[in-house]
């Protein structure tokens, strides 16, 4: 006798949850909004994944694809991130995590790895097929290791698109996939559709004395503009409005599932909130529990702009300087509104195809010249290796500090030009390090899980800024020419080839052409009208004219008219 037992889906996912459990796996999802200046919202989802064991090879809840990656290539620390936007650091403050446009991937391996450079692109290639973008195109000419730390690489590919084929298998990496839970919200069209999205995968071991869990955080960082997405000219958002859906059914396997929600921009325009929080902290995060079907929308009442209480202490720019394709400079700029002097390192990180001159470098503070705290710098070669440049800074208090160098545009070879090639090359950003205090900013994200980051009471705490990127042409040639000459030649063969053609296949024959009724009624009626006219004329005249006469004979000889003729004589006669 067979017994058939029938699970039902909850008792599925508490079997998971058990099998889970027996591996020492934690899972956590987190949704953080806060309306932004001028009428953006900022939303910042994490999906955290906390494990004990240092092997990946039975797992639960971590993803098993990006385990094996990381165990395969030695993999300490990874961060990866896709974005497509720019931050704009003065209006909007610090996002969760700061990524420039394009591709970023950072990675630490372990302290033993001998080759560590074959470790970098087998893992630049592995991630590139699970993802589905172009890290394969990482080599040495695009990325630099650390000055301080021999297993540490980093290299971005600026002008890579974030798409669907992204989102797809990153959200595969899950363990609710986006069924269910807040994952469900990631709707492909509503998220490529924001002015600013930003996808990350973020590993790092969390050790504690001798002690070590492992963390993965995956993160979506989004801004909406709240008048394109109310279709009402007004500031009014919600969970519907941004993602087009609202929450049904939360993820089983999580062990909590929050949102908080920043209402620190009260203070300047208070709004309207569609649901109390389940409890509220600091007095401006306002925390909801995730247990069901959840909505969420706010009302801004008139005036409709949103000022934001906090304006960053630290932020920068980028430019490039110059006119012409001979010579140039690269600016960065680095603001520092605090009352205190703050430590500052800025990495640049220039393309082998613009080498720069070591000597025209020049750092300034509010027009005055300064000298380092630390500088290190190693060459470029071309389409070998990029020129790096590290600089240690302190910062003045309210001051703008100008780091600029100058540098060539070269010639490349036309192989090396991507296909449209006027567009121009990318530049990928500058990198700006800091410790700044705590109460700078309204929210930091340097711990773990959302609600610590929320809790945190700490002094300082380290910052990460990307700059901008930017686009400059190079001398480029006149790729159109060959495409004119091939046309031309293509022309002149094809005017040529017919008539040739024909000399050389057909043979010229002389033949009497056959009677044609409609072209005997032509002829007939011109030379009635040239008898007419020979007429007329004569009695003008006053002499006749004279007027050739055919035999039939020669008339039988004429190709056309001959037959015609005789045919109007004919008619004639009769």
């Amino acid at each position: 006798m067979v017994l058939v037992y029938k699970m039902s889906t909850k008792s599925l996912w508490l079997l998971f949850i058990f099998i889970g459990s027996s591996y020492s796996e934690t899972y956590s999802e987190e949704l953080f909004i806060k309306p932004l200046a001028t009428g953006y919202v900022y939303s910042f989802f994490q999906f955290t994944v906390i494990r004990e064991d240092d092997s990946f090879k039975h797992s639960t809840l971590f993803p098993h694809s990006l385990g094996d990656i990381i165990d395969r290539f030695h993999v300490a620390e990874l961060n990866v991130d896709l974005t497509s936007g720019l931050w704009k650091h003065k209006s909007w403050g610090y996002p969760a995590v700061d990524a420039p446009s394009g591709a970023e991937i950072s990675a630490r391996f372990h302290n033993d790895t001998q080759d560590v450079d074959k470790h970098w692109y087998g893992l630049t290639n592995a991630l590139s097929g699970l993802l589905c973008t172009s890290l394969n195109f990482i080599n040495s000419a695009n990325s630099y290791e650390s000055s301080a730390d021999r297993v540490y690489r980093y290299s971005n590919l600026p002008r890579e698109n974030v798409c669907t084929e992204n989102l797809t298998p990153w959200k595969k990496l899950l363990p609710c996939d986006s069924t269910r839970g807040l994952s469900s919200l990631l709707n492909s069209g509503r998220v490529h559709n924001a002015n600013y999205h930003s996808l990350g995968i973020h590993f790092r071991p969390l050790c504690n004395a001798g002690k070590c869990k492992y963390e993965l955080r995956q993160t979506v960082s989004l801004v909406y503009d709240s008048i394109f997405i109310s279709f009402n000219n007004n500031y009014d958002w919600s969970l519907r409005k941004m993602f087009g859906t609202g929450l049904f059914k939360t993820c089983p396997l999580a062990d909590y599932s929050k949102i908080y929600l920043d209402t620190s921009s009260n203070s300047s325009v208070p709004y309207l909130i569609s649901q109390e929080p389940d409890y509220v902290l600091k007095n401006n995060i306002a925390v909801y529990n995730l247990n069901g079907i959840f909505h969420l929308s706010a009302i801004v009442p008139r005036p409709k702009i949103v000022v934001s209480e906090l304006r960053p202490l630290l932020y920068t720019d980028r430019f490039i300087t110059g006119f012409g394709q001979e010579y140039g400079g690269l600016v960065t700029r680095i603001y520092n509104d605090h009352k205190s002097p703050i430590i500052a390192t800025v990495i640049e990180n220039i393309p082998w195809f613009l080498p720069i001159y070591y000597h025209t470098l020049k750092v300034t503070s509010n027009g005055i010249r300064i000298i380092p705290k630390a500088l290190i710098y190693k060459p470029g070669k071309g389409r070998v290796r990029i020129y790096y440049l590290e600089i240690v800074l302190e910062l003045a208090p309210r001051s703008v500090t100008e780091i600029s160098v100058q540098f060539d545009y070269v010639f490349l070879k036309w192989q090396e030009y991507p296909p449209d090639a006027n567009h121009g090359f990318y530049i990928g950003s500058a990198i700006v390090k800091a410790t700044i205090p705590r109460n700078a900013t309204s929210l930091t994200f340097d711990k773990s899980l959302i609600i610590d980051n929320l809790n945190s009471t700490g002094d300082d705490y380290l910052i990460c800024l990307k700059t901008e990127n930017f686009i400059i042409t190079l001398p480029t040639p006149d790729f159109s020419m060959p495409y004119n000459v091939i046309c031309l030649a293509c022309t002149v063969v094809a005017l040529a080839f017919g008539p040739i053609h024909n000399i050389t296949t057909k043979r010229l024959k002389l033949t009497t052409a056959k009677y044609v009724p409609g072209l005997a009624s032509v002829a007939q009626k011109l030379y009635v009208l040239m008898e007419t006219i020979f007429m007329l004329k004569s009695k003008k005249t006053g002499k006749p004219t004279p007027v050739k006469v055919f035999t039939p004979e020669e008339l039988s000889y004429h190709p056309t008219l001959g037959h015609v003729s005789e045919e109007f004589m004919k008619n004639k006669g009769n």
